[in-house]
């Protein structure tokens, strides 16, 4: 049963690279089998519900330009709003799903009310899951919205804010585990200061990981056996945030005893307010061992905030999944769309193009990627590069067997003047240009 709001639109097929069908895939072909695997198994595509049934449209200087037939705060408006949500994933063939609980149900006049209403739509979502076959990739909280959270939510000032914010996650955990959630997400959106002035930076540091290490205590109480994530942040709506990059992250986690407890959802957006790449991002990841899942968005680049773009760029995505596929794929994770129309894009056929175009843009780059990795080329130069460390003398100088007084020694001894050797940078980039 259709719920009209997407006209006669029946099916989104996949039709080949020749199709000028705007309502087709021409790229992304789920059963295509590439590095041994079928494609969607490999980018485990998500929808996310915020941008594309809550956003009104609005920006800084306009309000609201979508007129959804769902908008509004009753529960009969959320039943709508989920029957036309899995009307789309169902369309777009997408195998997984994200929400945050401020997407899915209406403010309560209390907490209490609240959780109830967010139980009563994990109710009727189970429902919906069973009937299309669609996943819960991950859920998370919202914990930056409501003006409770506008000082941050763990690194509060307020006890009373934290703990109303790990009520709110508690509560999240427990609807992402009865939905099978294979992750739960932590978006610190305020989590960080507009003003050292009347902040207490060491203070909120150690909120914040005790608030983490409550979440990873429960998660095991509960035997939650999905993954937890942390979604590095730099900046926006917050002057600096404590999440700011990866390899922050990692420091973070490494403090507060959880490295080998959490991962990082990355989204391309965040690496680039970062003033990285996204396969920088997603490299350090994979070179600290804490590689997850993605946020598939990209930015303007001529605007210094989050715009939340749909991927059109394939030797960016190529170069994303490069590293996906070296960190060994995907997991639990996936490739969640955390993008949005832009505020002129009003018809609901919008929201089917958009996806169609970005999940056709990741399936090439996913092709592109595999291919790099299969023919060797730019690993074997890497391996190359470095096969000098290979030598036992080499080694000795990183495991801890020679001493400094002893490197110093061969150096003199042997009167060593490296040669240096070419990096090869343009060729590497004409190696990566002839797969995409």
């Amino acid at each position: 049963m259709t719920t009209g709001f997407f006209g006669d639109i029946t099916s989104i097929d996949y039709e080949g690279p020749e199709s000028r069908n705007s309502l087709a895939f021409r790229h992304y072909n789920p059963d295509e089998i590439v590095a041994g695997k079928r494609m969607e198994d490999h980018l485990r595509f998500a929808v996310c519900y915020w941008h594309n049934f809550v956003w009104p449209g609005g920006d800084p200087f306009g309000g609201q330009t979508f007129e959804r037939p769902w908008f509004g705060d009753t529960m009969d408006l959320a039943r709508l709003k989920a029957d036309v949500a899995f009307e789309m994933f169902s369309l777009l063939k997408a195998p997984y799903f994200c929400f945050h609980d401020f997407d899915v149900r209406p403010e309560g006049a209390n907490f209490a009310e609240s959780r109830r209403n967010l139980e009563e739509i994990a109710d009727y979502f189970g429902t919906k899951m069973e009937q299309t076959g669609v996943k819960l990739l991950w859920g998370t909280a919202n914990l930056f919205s409501h003006r409770r959270f506008m000082s941050g939510a763990a690194t509060n000032p307020d006890p009373d804010v934290f703990a109303y914010a790990g009520a709110t996650v508690k509560a999240c955990m427990d609807v992402t585990k009865r939905l099978n959630g294979e992750n739960y997400v932590l978006w610190g959106g305020r989590e960080g200061y507009e003003t050292l002035l009347n902040t207490d930076m060491a203070r909120e540091l150690d909120q914040m990981g005790r608030f983490l290490n409550l979440v990873v205590d429960y998660k095991h109480k509960i035997g939650f056996e999905g993954t937890i994530l942390i979604e590095p942040k730099p900046q926006e709506p917050t002057k600096h945030q404590y999440d700011y990059d990866v390899a922050t992250v990692y420091g973070f986690l490494k403090r507060y005893g959880l490295e080998n407890e959490v991962r990082v959802n990355i989204e391309q957006g965040h690496a680039i307010l970062a003033g990285h790449s996204f396969e920088h991002e997603l490299a350090t990841a994979r070179a600290l061992g804490i590689f997850g899942s993605i946020d598939m968005n990209r930015n303007d680049y001529q605007s210094g905030w989050d715009t939340d773009q749909f991927p059109n760029n394939v030797p960016e995505m190529a170069l994303a999944y490069y590293q996906v596929l070296l960190a060994g794929g995907f997991t639990t994770g996936g490739t969640n769309f955390d993008a949005k129309l832009r505020r002129q894009s009003i018809d609901p056929e919008d929201l089917l193009i958009a996806h169609i175009g970005g999940m056709d843009c990741c399936a090439r780059g996913l092709k592109a990627a595999a291919k790099m990795v299969e023919e060797e080329v730019l690993s074997g130069f890497v391996e190359a590069r470095y096969s000098g460390w290979n030598s036992s003398e080499a080694q000795g100088m990183l495991n801890g067997s020679m001493t400094l007084e002893q490197i110093a020694a061969k150096v003199e001894a042997s009167d060593l003047d490296p040669s240096p050797r070419s990096g090869k940078q343009e060729w590497l980039e004409n190696v990566v240009n002839r797969y995409v």
